[in-house]
Formats: C-alpha cells, sequence, structure tokens
C-alpha cells in the first residue's frame, strides 16, 4: 500500500528554525489525542442513550437518531466549510476548531430539553467537520521524514483509544454522576488539548488543500470514486448495528450493564491491534489488507446474532470486530490520501463527509429496523451492506491493482 502522498516538508516554526524530530513527533502525539478527544465525543451517546432518553422521556430509538443527526450534518458541512477555510493557516484554525468544541460541550452540559441538547450537538458537529477534513494531511504533514505512515498509525491510535477508553470510561462516569458530567468531562479534557496543541504546533500555512475545480477532477478518478463508494457501504453496515450496541446486548442478549461495558472496551482495546497490524502489514499486502479487513467486519456483524447471548463468545466476536474496523478505516484512509495527493483537504472532506454518511444512514436504518423488525435484526442489516463494501473492495482491488502499490516505510 502507498504511503500517503501529502506535503512533507517541514513547517518552519515561528522562530524559523526547523524543528526536530522530536518537536514533531510531539506534535504528531498531540494531534492524536485531538483524534482521541474527537472520536470520543461523537461516539459516546452510544453509551449513554438509555440515560439521555430516560431525561427528556424518550425511547432509545428515537434518541439514538441524534447519531445521524451529528453525521449528516457533519456530512453536509465539512467540504463547504473545508473550502471556506483553505486559505486559513491550518494551526490558528485548528485552535479555532476547539474553541467552538469546548463550548458547545458547555452547553450539551446545561441542556435542559432534548432541541437544546441537539443545538449543542450542532456546534460539536461543525468543529468536527472541519478537524477531520485536516487532521490527517497535518499529522502526514508535520512527521518526520519518511515517517508519515507511522504518523497516520498514531492518528489511528488516538482513534482506538477513543473506543477502549473514551467511550467506556464516558459510560462509566454518565452511570455514576450522570451522562451530563460525560460531555462536561470531555469538554474539559479538550480544553487541556487545545492548550497543548497552541504550544506545539508552527505555524501551519495552507497548502495543497485543493479547490472547488478539484472535485471534478477526483470524480475523474474510477478507483477514488469506488473507494467512496465502499465506504459509505460499509460504514453503514457498521452503524446499523453499533449504534444500538447496548439495547441490543442488554434486551436480545439479556447481560448486564458491565457486559455491554466490557463489549465496548473490547472493541475498542483491538482497534489498537488493528492499527499495529495495518502499520506491519499493509505496505506488504497493499491489495489484499483492505478486503481482508471488510470480511473481518462483515462476518463478525453476522456472527452478532448468532453469539448474543453467550457473553465469552460476544466477547471474540467484539474482538473481531474491532479488529477489523480499523483495519478498514485506516487502509481506506490511506489509500484515498495516495489516489489524490494533490488535493488532500478536498478528498479528506469528502472521506469524511461519506463516513459520516455512513454513521447517519445506519444509524437511521437501525433505528428503523428496530422499530419495525425489532433489534434481534440489525446484524443481518448490519452484516448484508458490509457484504456489499466487500464485493466493490473485490472490484476495486481486480480492476485498478496499480492504484495501490507498495508503501514507502
Amino acid at each position: 500500500m502507498s504511503s500517503p502522498v501529502c506535503p512533507s516538508s517541514p513547517a518552519a516554526p515561528a522562530q524559523g528554525l526547523a524543528p526536530s524530530d522530536a518537536q514533531r513527533w510531539a506534535a504528531v502525539i498531540a494531534l492524536a489525542l485531538a483524534a482521541f478527544i474527537f472520536n470520543t465525543t461523537e461516539f459516546a451517546p452510544v453509551g449513554l442513550l438509555s440515560d439521555i432518553g430516560h431525561s427528556f422521556g424518550m425511547p432509545v430509538e428515537t434518541t439514538g437518531l441524534m447519531l445521524t443527526i451529528y453525521a449528516w450534518l457533519v456530512a453536509l458541512t465539512s467540504l463547504p466549510l473545508m473550502l471556506a477555510t483553505r486559505r486559513l493557516d491550518r494551526r490558528k484554525l485548528l485552535l479555532g476548531v476547539f474553541v467552538l468544541f469546548c463550548a458547545s460541550h458547555v452547553v450539551s452540559a446545561l441542556a435542559s430539553s432534548y432541541p437544546m441538547l441537539l443545538a449543542s450537538r450542532a456546534g460539536i458537529a461543525l468543529s468536527h467537520a472541519v478537524f477531520w477534513s485536516i487532521t490527517a494531511a497535518l499529522a502526514v504533514r508535520i512527521a518526520p521524514d519518511g515517517r508519515q505512515a507511522q504518523a497516520l498509525g498514531l492518528l489511528a491510535t488516538g482513534t482506538s483509544l477513543a473506543m477502549v477508553l473514551g467511550i467506556p470510561l464516558g459510560r462509566v462516569v454518565g452511570e455514576a454522576l450522570g451522562w451530563r458530567i460525560t460531555f462536561a468531562g470531555i469538554g474539559a479534557v479538550a480544553l487541556l488539548v487545545m492548550v497543548a496543541l497552541a504550544r506545539l504546533l508552527p505555524p501551519l500555512p495552507s497548502v495543497n488543500t485543493g479547490s472547488l475545480a478539484s472535485l471534478p477532477v477526483l470524480a475523474r478518478r474510477p478507483a477514488l470514486v469506488l473507494l467512496y463508494l465502499l465506504l459509505i457501504a460499509t460504514v453503514s453496515g457498521q452503524f446499523v448495528i453499533y449504534t444500538y450496541i447496548e439495547p441490543f446486548v442488554q434486551r436480545i442478549g439479556g447481560h448486564s450493564n458491565q457486559v455491554t461495558t466490557a463489549v465496548l472496551l473490547l472493541f475498542g482495546g483491538a482497534g489498537i491491534i488493528g492499527s499495529v497490524l495495518f502499520s506491519r502489514l499493509a505496505p506488504r499486502h497493499p491489495r489484499g489488507f483492505l478486503v481482508v479487513g471488510i470480511a473481518g467486519m462483515a462476518t463478525a456483524l453476522f456472527a452478532l446474532a448468532l453469539v448474543v447471548g453467550h457473553a465469552w463468545l460476544l466477547y471474540l466476536v467484539a474482538t473481531l470486530w474491532g479488529i477489523a474496523m480499523i483495519m478498514f478505516a485506516l487502509d481506506l484512509q490511506s489509500k484515498v490520501l495516495h489516489l489524490a495527493s494533490d488535493a488532500t483537504d478536498v478528498a479528506m472532506s469528502l472521506f469524511s463527509s461519506l463516513f459520516n454518511i455512513g454513521i447517519g444512514a445506519g444509524a437511521l436504518l437501525g433505528s428503523v429496523v428496530a422499530s419495525h423488525y425489532g433489534l434481534q435484526h440489525i446484524p443481518l442489516a448490519g452484516g448484508s451492506l458490509a457484504l456489499l463494501g466487500l464485493v466493490l473492495a473485490a472490484v476495486m482491488v481486480g480492476r485498478y491493482r496499480q492504484a495501490m502499490p507498495a508503501a514507502q516505510r
């Protein structure tokens, strides 16, 4: 697999001195911490749906639509906001994003009604839209020369840790102190990360972001278009069930809160394994790695229907699911950056938009299936969509092999 071909020249610090490798790695780690925060807050409601619904007297199937609204707002605004801010210094833009992010979490913690909570989540979604449009390219850009794949791996580790630590911890805090404290805590940690980024990041003038004119150019790249299509299908399948994993495990499996928390921990922790596998195996198997990742996801999603009543089998499937999900997401992101190296921010803005279309579509479909047919059927719906993604991946690997050369180390 190709490493992302992004601007990798050193970003000059304010004093005009070239940053050391240690300074560059510190900045990459800070971005990984930011990724941890943003992914934690996006999916925190997954472990808190029942409590949030109880607070406002709403059924969990309806409360879960807050993930759809969040995701589709990100999808609708990612590209317009990226284009509107494409000439801004990336450091200043990132810090501005964090200001909006922190302020919105204050409103979430104080929300006295469901519409007020949705309004605060809208502010978080707007900050999310910009953050994920620029962060992958920034991590690659500020990484030490020749270490771009490792920088992406660290970013993925931040994402994985959000699931292994952030989401389960948010659930534990929410159960003990209330879901409002979970959102307040996320905002407080985000403030600390913002201070760290302000100190570590040098000025980062906007380069190679692309423009509106980049869209028809990217649309004429069939391998890239196919990647985007399989992204929507596979992510939709993922979130048909992940959005409702709490009621699925408890109502259909008959398990306790502790089992639900363990499933979330294993899913997220296994993502770290998936990140390591990406760093070590994807460069050697640039074509098969993506197929294996999606195949693992489809298998896990179908299997959940069979094992939900057996805790230890459920833990095993959740582990496979987490490994495969990160393998898929990280490999796909890297391929998008490679295929659109001349317009990285536009390509990643589209990636973020389509990823969130998949999240929203999955949450909506899961709500429809659960409401009309029962929660026990959501693994079949999710697995079928992942299987469609697998077919598209096989087509892409067969037809566009030259678009996926081996990665440079």
